[in-house]
């Protein structure tokens, strides 16, 4: 499991879910609190979407976004079909599709705080 700031539950559960197509693995209610999990289909690692309200996670991901770096990287299988589906569906890239070297990157806003980036491996 790893985890990702955001900053709010659940926003972040329906982006991760109904947009990315992930799939939801534990949504816990702890009395004000959220433990949501999720994970992409026919896959074990889980991500965690932590609240990230703290003073310390305000500072890293205001730190990561204003230096323009995702907090985190999915490696898709056909990243220029990913990003048309993900666009139809109304989803900001601030770096459409491009290549670095051996692979084809591309990071989107995430919608509760993140950049998030792409990754296909070329050739």
């Amino acid at each position: 499991m790893t985890s990702v700031y955001v900053d709010d539950e659940e926003r972040a559960h329906a982006f991760y879910t109904d947009v990315l197509g992930f799939e939801t693995r534990t949504r816990i209610d702890l009395g004000g609190a959220l433990f949501i999990t999720v994970g992409a289909p026919g896959q074990d690692v889980e991500l965690l979407l932590e609240p990230g309200d703290s003073p310390i996670a305000r500072q890293y991901t205001r730190g990561l976004r204003e230096a323009g770096l995702p907090c985190i990287v999915f490696g898709v299988d056909d990243l220029r079909a990913e990003y048309e589906r993900l666009r139809g569906l109304g989803v900001v890239f601030p770096q459409e599709p491009t290549e670095q070297g051996p692979i084809l990157t591309a990071v989107l806003d995430d919608t509760v705080g993140n950049l998030v980036q792409l990754a296909q491996p070329l050739g």
